[in-house]
């Protein structure tokens, strides 16, 4: 079990069974003595739902990582392919199967596509002479997996650009499925609202989904009130804004990947007397990040500048924990004193690594370049300037900045904007080519069909009147103690997490307006209960919603959706899902071609 995904209203740890289940079952199919050759991408994804004990129990001796030519020799009976189903990878594994059948003795292969099966893979390995070779060839539905007790993410890399830039609907099939299973753990969920175009798509294919299987009922209690999709497209800017929360500015600058960061290990070492500073650690701390963990459970969705109250308030309740050794007296309370060491142990270790992320990000947050780059994405949020080349964008790109940051800006600005007038975005694009290569072209062209960098439409900024009625910018804030989503970027509210909030309450009846300027459709679905399991809620007791972002959501609005979940008089609890965690700078990249 873990716990940290049990804590809150919707027990994901059932999810999690659920899939420790299946892939059980299909490590038992294939008998004997096991090697795992893993496609590289998956070994993450697979850590948070399948530590190596479990497959060690199953049999599994040896695990590989998937690359070209032969396999490292191993003593086993099956050799099982975990992969997804790409093209380029099958060439590999056709690679791996042959130089294996010249080695000698025969072996088991199998092969587990995550999470679908695909016909064209299957037809690639006939085509290269090996899909015989395989004695099982099966899918392991691996859609939705639990991040925390409140978040779930099907890690799909692509799904952004294949959604909105190659009209691939293959991760809203999947997400789909994924909403598909947590009914079957969950009960139905009797109520889909959405906004924009995947959005319907998704609830196009559940509701057919559902028609399917119209044979068995689904008699689980609902645990969900709402399913609201929406669409990444539907908020371009909120992912390009620079997070302010401890968690997203982690992300921002370190990147967290499957719940882990990697830190420069200088700041962690331990500090002895007469060192000198040598021996320094040359590799990476690598840091688990989740709710499991006290302090990071309570400082991971504050304001950065809310962050160092806490943690020296932290330090002074350890060591007076420590101090209280000296009034252990009697043997009882000796014994009691020493019963609670390793758990404070555990939180005086949490504490210094804290500390030493905290100065880490100070370094950055208090240079002058992040102040000017703040001060700059500020004002456009904010509506001022948005219409005229920028001087800081113009001195980023004549200082040859990294080519990301100079694209987060500049797309910025064009979504505060409504598109950029043709004089500015094509002057843009020139500074841009002369400076980084011709080669950035593409990339231009995948942002601009993207809608991140577009000419402006029509002669009308849309901008300030969304802005306006949805209330995305708020002067005062207050970081320490936050009464409003908007201390998650320092002033201004993301629009994706405001559309929820007024779902909630009053309804999207009173945004109609907005509603229509913002891409998409938006449309309201019920899917009926069997009589018995209509939800009689109890006085006092909160709606629970599923939010689902399809295109990926930031570290900044699940801390501002958990902000909206703890209000007192909030009325609604969120589980948050998505096809990705992403950052700007992430989600940039993965619309970037990489030049030949």
């Amino acid at each position: 079990m873990a716990a940290h995904l049990s804590y809150g209203r919707v027990n994901l740890n059932v999810l999690r069974e659920a899939v420790r289940r299946e892939l059980r079952e299909f490590l038992d199919k294939c008998a004997g003595s096991k090697a795992i050759v893993w496609d590289e991408y998956l070994t993450g994804p697979f850590g948070l739902i399948a530590q190596y004990s479990l497959l060690k129990e199953h049999e599994v001796e040896k695990m590989f990582t998937l690359k070209g030519s032969r396999l490292p020799a191993a003593d086993v009976k099956n050799i099982i392919f975990f992969v997804r189903p790409r093209l380029e990878l099958m060439d590999i594994i056709a690679e791996n199967v042959l130089s294996e059948d010249r080695r000698g003795p025969t072996r088991d292969f199998h092969i587990l596509f995550v999470p679908r099966r695909s016909l064209l893979c299957e037809q690639r390995l006939k085509d290269l002479g090996v899909l015989g070779s395989f004695i099982h060839r099966e899918e392991y539905s691996l859609d939705l997996i639990p991040f925390d007790g409140d978040l779930l993410s099907m890690e799909s890399e692509g799904a952004f650009k294949e959604c909105y830039l190659e009209s691939d609907q293959t991760s809203l099939y999947h997400a789909a499925k994924g909403l598909m299973t947590l009914q079957a753990l969950y009960g139905t969920i009797p109520q889909i609202f959405g906004k924009g175009e995947c959005a319907r798509q998704v609830a196009n294919m559940m509701i057919r989904m559902k028609r399917e299987f119209t044979g068995s009922q689904n008699s689980i209690f609902p645990v969900f009130d709402n399913l609201l999709l929406l669409d990444r497209n539907v908020d371009l800017l909120t992912p390009l804004a620079t997070q302010l929360t401890y968690e997203g500015l982690i992300d921002e600058i370190y990147g967290i990947q499957n719940s882990y960061v990697k830190l420069p290990p200088e700041k962690f070492a331990p500090k002895k007397q007469g060192d000198g500073g040598k021996d320094l650690p040359t590799e990476a701390k690598k840091l688990q990040l989740n709710s499991a963990e006290e302090l990071y459970a309570e400082i991971r969705d504050k304001n950065f500048n809310a962050v160092g109250s806490v943690l020296s308030k932290r330090a002074k309740v350890i060591s007076a924990a420590f101090e209280e050794r000296h009034n252990a007296k009697t043997v009882g309370e000796i014994k009691q004193f020493v019963s609670q060491l390793p758990h404070m142990q555990a939180a005086r270790g949490s504490l210094a690594n804290h500390t030493s992320i905290a100065e880490l990000i100070k370094d950055v947050t208090t240079s002058e370049d992040f102040f000017d780059k703040l001060t700059v994405e500020q004002e456009f949020m904010s509506g001022v300037d948005t219409d005229k080349v920028n001087s800081y964008i113009e001195d980023c790109i004549a200082q040859k900045h990294p080519l990301i940051k100079v694209l987060r800006l500049v797309c910025l600005q064009s979504v505060c904007n409504s598109g950029l007038k043709q004089k500015v975005l094509d002057y843009y694009k020139r500074e841009i080519l002369q400076t980084y290569g011709y080669e950035h072209i593409l990339t231009l062209y995948n942002l601009e069909k993207a809608g991140l960098l577009k000419p402006q439409t029509g002669g009308r900024n849309n901008y300030p009147t969304i802005r306006k009625t949805l209330r995305l910018w708020m002067d005062d804030v207050n970081e320490q103690n936050p009464t409003d989503i908007s201390y998650v970027y320092s002033g201004y509210a993301p629009l994706s997490v405001r559309l929820a909030q007024l779902l909630s309450r009053p309804g999207w009846r009173s945004i109609e307006e907005v509603l229509r300027i913002l891409p998409g459709p938006h449309f309201e679905e019920r899917q009926p209960l069997p009589t018995g399991l209509q939800k009689k809620r109890q006085p006092g007791e909160n709606r629970v919603t599923l939010i689902f972002f399809l295109g990926g959501v930031t570290f900044a609005e699940i801390a501002a959706l958990r902000f909206l979940s703890q209000l007192e008089d909030g009325g609604t609890e969120y589980v948050i899902a998505t096809t990705k965690l992403m950052n700007g700078s992430s989600w940039i990249e993965s619309l970037m071609e990489k030049p030949f």
